[in-house]
Formats: C-alpha cells, structure tokens, sequence
C-alpha cells in the first residue's frame, strides 16, 4: 500500500500554484501590451532597488531591477493600480526613463528579498547594471596575466552574492584592456561555461565556470548592451561603452543562439590600441616612400585589402593621422567609429536611412578634400566612391579580397568598368597581422633544412634583392618569460604588398585581366609579397616561421 507524502503533495501543489500564477502574469502582460518575465531568470540589481526604499516597493506592488544610467527597468503586478502609477510618477519626476515588465506576485518576492543584500553591496560604486569605470581601473593595476583574470573570477564567483556579477564583469574587462585582448568568448558547453580571450590574434582559454553564474552575467550583458532579455533563440547585438582614464572604450555584444545556451561574444574598441601610428604599422622603408608619396596626390583611391581582422581600420586612421592638417577638410564614414580624431568630421552609419553610400553622397555635398569610406561593400557605394575619387577628392576605403592584384577583379565586379579604375585608383595595398616576436626573450637558432628550403625559395623570389637580408641561415624562435606571460610573443604587425597603379597596369587592366596575370604585370614594380615581406621580416627577427605559416600560406607563388 503506497504511503502519503504529505510533504511531497504540498510541494507539488506549491509547484503548480506557482505555474499558474505564472501564467496568468503572461496572460495579463498581452492585456496591458507590457513584455512578461520571470525574475528568478533574471539578476537582479542591488544598486537598483536603492532607488526606491523596500516598504514604498512593497506597498506599491512594484520592484526597481535593471538600471543603465538613468533608463530603469522596473517589474509591476498591477500596472493600473493607483499607488502603483503614484510610484512610477515618482521615478519619472526624478529623471528616470522607465520600462515596465509584467511579473509575478513570486517574482516580486524575489525581487523584494534582495533588499537584504544592500548591506553587503559595497563593492559595487557605479550600480550593478552600470560598469564602475573607477573599480575597472583599480582592476587593471592588479592584472598582469590570464592567471591574474581566472584568480579573481573564481574568488568573485564563490561569494554568492547579488553584486558579485558586476565584480565578474569588472574583472573580465580590466583583464582583456591590461592584457590587450581584442575579443571577449564566454561559449556555453554541456556542463560549464568556457572563456576564452582572443590575444594577439589567438583565442587563448581564460576559465570555465558554471552556469548559473552565467545566466546572470548573460541577462547583465543583455541589459547593459540595450538587448531584449526575453529573447533567446535569435542573435541580438549591441553595445555599451566604460570610461577608464578619461579614455571611452566601447564594447560591441553579439548573442548567438547555441545548443546549450546563448553564446556572448564582445569586441573591445580601445582607441590606444588602434590609434597606431604609420611608422609602426610594418610597412617596409620601400613600400614606406610609396604610399606617402600617393597619399600626397589630390585626387584617387588608396585601398586596403584583407579579411575580417587584418588590421585594415587601424591602417586607415593611420593614414588619416598622416594627412590630417589644418587646410584639409576631412570626412568619414564607419562603422562604428573606432577612434575619435581632432580635426576630423567623422560620421557613423546605422540601421535607419544613413548607410555607406547615402552617407558618402552627404559628404561629397559638404565640399571634403579626403573622405574616407569604412567599407565598399556594394555596386552603389563602388560607383560613387569611384566617381568621388574622378571628381578631385583622395578617397581612402577598404575592401574584401585575399590579395592587393584581386582588388581590380573585385570592383569590376561590384560594376565599375575598367576602363575608369586607371585613373580612379592610386594604390592597393592587402595586409595581414602577425604575432611579433617578444624581444626581451626570443632565441636566434639555426633553420632546419625544411625552414631553410622554405625561405631561400620565397627570398629567392624577391624582384628587389636590397631587401633581402644576408644572412638566410638563421631564424628566430619564441622563448616565452614574464613580459610576454610566457608565450613568446607580444603584439602585432603588419605584413604587406601592393599593386601601384602606372601605365603598365592600366594598360592591360583594359584586357579584363585575372587576379594572377595582373600580380605577374606587377612583379617589375619590385613590391615584395605577403610571403616575401614575411620571411623578410623571419629574417629580421620581427616574427617566427611558425606564425608567418599560420597567417599566409608560403606554397604560393606569383
């Protein structure tokens, strides 16, 4: 005869209680047009139910539990009820913008319980929903290395407390701006969470931890970056920006659906680390001379060329810096706007009326000298930056193409004739980063015989032999030591080539050449390759055979 479980009964009619309840919250939120939510899935903020004292939330049915700035998200019961409205007016009169969310009489519970938590919430200066740029800075001066970031995450992930998200957000983005980390990965897997920062170029594992911690963090992203927290089976992205030293750092947030969990990935644009100037960028002294002589010229296009992270944007402000004087009137458009320059009119497309090309057919209304394009991406904004660049402007863009020779192919097919790319483009330059050897520990050894075939045939190949270094027999290995976190390498730079436009070029660009036979046409110009002023750089001791190798591929020939 089966026993009554008193207790389990009572647990499960609790259960059901609360399923309905739940549901009626959803069903109310279509009646009064609001968006519904559960707050047990949501963190809430210590900093924000400060706003409002516990006995005034209590009363008025209401919780304060989201805050970016002076946008407050707040979670209501009864939206028509008089002291609820008294309340919201309240906070409206105090210069809060106010989203309002349906939940339930349990959510509100919830919410209400973390009244508690105020006292312990110290740590927290700027609200848990607002970066605290001061404790980011604090953090910075404590991070040295990856071991530093999972250190601190781990001890901030044990306290268990409300405000411990926004400690674990502060330390992630102190430990990618300390450590230079370009990409922030949290990738949900089937039992933990993993992170992984993307440093130099290379995703490198920070931590794993667990998912519950996560959920958290990720509704905090969603906030922050102005996100839909409802929403978790469609990409979403988004920003948000933190000032560290009078410096604004935005970061973009992509959410991706997975199979586990949404995936977060977020870009950091630090402006100290685009703001590079063109003597560092690589360019060889040859190569140097060429592009600061068409710079130089009125009228045309300079283009980069490259993958998605192959520094092409850095390059761009690089150029820009160049030629930025008083008695020239400068104007761009991108997206976003990574790096603010003095002197410059920069413009930001968005996902309304102002895109490339009906930005660029502003700009050229406002009478520039130099106007510089993020991206040609399309036959409308190849057409008229092409026409911009006819009509007495310098125009600086980039484009997508594996090499300098395949950026004539390419506008071809994006529409543009020919027989106009002669006198329209000045340069075409295609890029790549490399991972640049420490210099406090890298090893001079001798190449092995394979290394030493790889080198001679590619140097072997170099129209201008004065760049040619003469010793071929030695290359330089990664050690690793403390300045470099022991991984042998610290920074970027660049590796070039390009295609100069003369006559020869523009002669037989009117034979609707390939990509391979205008490279060939080009040879005589004596602009090394991305192979050849990679082992030039070998060479020199600027980078390893190893990441060269992992960058371009050195079987090529032209």
């Amino acid at each position: 005869m089966p026993v009554f479980d008193e207790k389990e009964q009572e647990r499960r009619l609790d259960f059901l209680r609360r399923q309905e309840e739940e549901e009626l919250a959803r069903v109310l939120s279509g009646k009064y047009g609001l968006t519904y939510l559960d707050l047990s899935l949501v963190a809430i903020s210590s900093e924000s139910l400060k706003i409002l004292p516990e006995t005034e939330a209590r009363e008025s049915q209401i919780a304060p539990f989201g805050r970016v700035g002076k946008k407050l998200s707040v979670a209501v019961r009864l939206p028509e009820d008089p002291k609820t409205r008294a309340t919201l007016q309240k906070l409206t009169e105090l210069g809060y913008s106010i989203t309002l969310f349906m939940v339930s009489e349990e959510s509100l519970k919830r919410a209400w319980e973390r009244y508690g938590d105020l006292s312990y919430a110290t740590e927290s200066k700027a609200g848990v929903f607002e970066i605290s740029s001061e404790s980011v800075e604090e953090l910075i001066g404590k991070v040295d290395s990856v071991k530093d970031i999972s250190a601190l995450m781990k001890d901030s992930i044990s306290m268990k407390r409300a405000y411990r998200i926004t400690r674990i957000l502060e330390i992630v983005l102190a430990g990618a701006l300390s450590t230079g980390a370009s990409d922030i990965h949290f990738e949900p897997e089937e039992k933990d969470i993993r992170m992984r920062f993307r440093l130099d170029g290379v995703l490198t594992d920070v931590l794993t931890f667990d998912k519950e911690t996560y959920h958290l963090m990720l509704s905090r992203v969603k906030l922050l970056s102005g996100l839909k927290l409802n929403i978790n089976d469609e990409a979403q992205d988004g920003r948000f920006s933190i000032k560290v030293k009078e410096t604004e750092i935005e970061i973009r947030t992509s959410i991706l659906p997975g199979s586990y969990a949404e995936s977060i990935v977020m870009r950091v644009l630090n402006p100290e680390s685009i703001g590079v100037e063109l003597e560092r960028m690589g360019l060889e002294p040859k190569l140097f001379a060429i592009v600061t002589t068409q710079m130089q010229k009125p009228t045309g296009m300079i283009l980069t060329t490259g993958p998605t992270g192959s520094g092409k944007t850095t390059m761009l402000y690089a150029l820009l810096k160049r030629i930025n004087q008083p008695g020239t009137k400068i104007i761009t458009i991108e997206d976003p706007i990574e790096y603010h320059l003095k002197g410059i009119v920069q413009t930001q497309v968005d996902k309304g009326n102002y895109t490339f090309s009906n930005g660029l057919r502003s700009a050229l209304r406002q009478d520039p000298d130099v106007i510089m394009v993020g991206e040609i991406r399309d036959h409308e904004v190849a057409e008229t930056a092409v026409h911009a660049a006819l009509t007495g402007h310098l125009v600086f863009s980039t484009l997508h193409t594996n090499n300098a020779a395949g950026t004539f192919p390419r506008l071809v097919d994006l529409g543009i004739s020919e027989k106009v790319l002669g006198s329209a483009i000045n340069i075409a330059m295609a890029q790549r980063l490399v991972r640049r050897l420490c210099e406090a520990c890298r090893n001079k050894v001798p190449a092995t015989k394979e290394q030493l075939e790889t080198i001679t045939r590619v140097a072997g190949a170099i129209v201008d032999r004065t760049l040619v270094p003469q010793e071929l027999g030695a290359v330089y290995a990664p050690v690793g030591c403390p300045k470099c976190d022991g991984v042998g390498y610290k920074g970027r730079v660049g590796i070039f080539e390009a295609v100069l436009m003369d006559e020869k070029i523009e002669t037989i660009m009117r034979e609707k050449p390939s990509e391979r036979e205008i490279a060939k046409a080009a040879r005589y110009q004596g602009i090394p390759t991305l192979q050849e002023d990679g082992v030039i750089k070998v060479l020199r001791g600027v980078t390893s055979l190893d990441e060269l190798e992992r960058v371009v591929d050195l079987t090529q020939s032209v």
